[in-house]
């Protein structure tokens, strides 16, 4: 059984993936999710606030900073692979407050971690543009204080809160990054040219890109255009979250048990984990 790499050793490998080239980066929501994605190969994998909400029985954003931090101990402690983390908002509105949150996060053993700038209030649903900067400046010397290795992501959530302008989006990644960002991320773009006019203006800074839906977009596409990551956020977790509710309700509705015709079998599962489990650290 080889051993696990080091909390130092996953940042240094998630650094050196920004540097060139396009990778996807899964997001698992439990243990196993994360395990079988390690197994595919992939070469980092992402939390998902909404997955791992769902999974607990809360809505997305609802989970506390505690339930969060719990949650990336475990996936760090089970995969020998980088794990980044969907942080929200830092849960916090205050800078400081990020700054706290920050720390507790970098204390997991994370590579990398993500501060959107949405707030979850309807009528004002991003923070005003200065503390946005000021918020992001925060994260950046709460990670610096802890020795600098774990990246930072900044988010800016324009496009999926109601407030669609490009040209916002782009000044406030371009303040983020000037603020100590690593990595830039602007969820909700859904063309490839408003994806290509992100990576063309805070270049060279890396991009994230999330594919959340069936937008006919590949990632040779993707890679094409200079993304440098591609998250898929909750959808896999959707995904089977969809498999799940066809089945219960023919069920439910129809007494029939069809569905499960498409279930992943038994034997195969068990004997992925079987395996899997001679692999761990004991």
């Amino acid at each position: 059984m080889q051993s696990m790499p080091t909390v130092a050793e996953k940042r240094r490998t998630f650094r050196a993936l920004h540097q060139q080239g396009c990778f996807v980066i899964p997001n698992p929501w439990d243990i196993g999710t994360a395990r079988y994605l390690q197994h595919l190969g992939y070469k980092a994998l992402a939390s998902t606030s909404a997955g791992f909400a769902f999974a607990e029985g809360y809505a997305d954003n609802a989970i506390t900073r505690d339930m969060a931090l719990a949650h990336l101990r475990e996936l760090v402690a089970a995969t020998d692979v980088p794990v980044n983390a969907d942080f929200e908002g830092g849960f916090a509105d205050a800078p400081e407050g990020v700054a706290e949150s920050v720390t507790l996060a970098v204390a997991t053993g994370v590579a990398g971690l993500s501060i959107e700038d949405s707030t979850g209030d309807k009528d004002n649903p991003l923070y005003a543009f200065d503390l946005s900067v000021a918020r992001i400046r925060a994260a950046r010397a709460a990670i610096d204080q802890a020795g600098g290795e774990v990246m930072l992501t900044a988010r800016s959530e324009g496009f999926l809160v109601g407030r669609p302008d490009i040209d916002e989006t782009i000044r406030r990644l371009k303040a983020f990054a000037a603020a100590g960002a690593d990595c830039l991320y602007a969820p909700g773009l859904r063309t490839r040219e408003l994806i290509g006019q992100v990576i063309n203006a805070v270049a060279p800074k890396p991009v994230n890109i999330i594919m959340s839906g069936p937008l006919g977009i590949t990632v040779a596409e993707l890679a094409a255009l200079g993304t440098r990551r591609i998250s898929v956020g909750s959808a896999l977790s959707r995904v089977a979250w969809g498999a799940f509710i066809r089945a219960a309700k023919q069920i439910a509705d129809e007494g029939r048990f069809d569905a499960f015709a498409d279930g992943a079998p038994h034997q195969e599962l068990n004997a992925f984990f079987r395996d899997d489990m001679k692999k761990r650290p004991q």
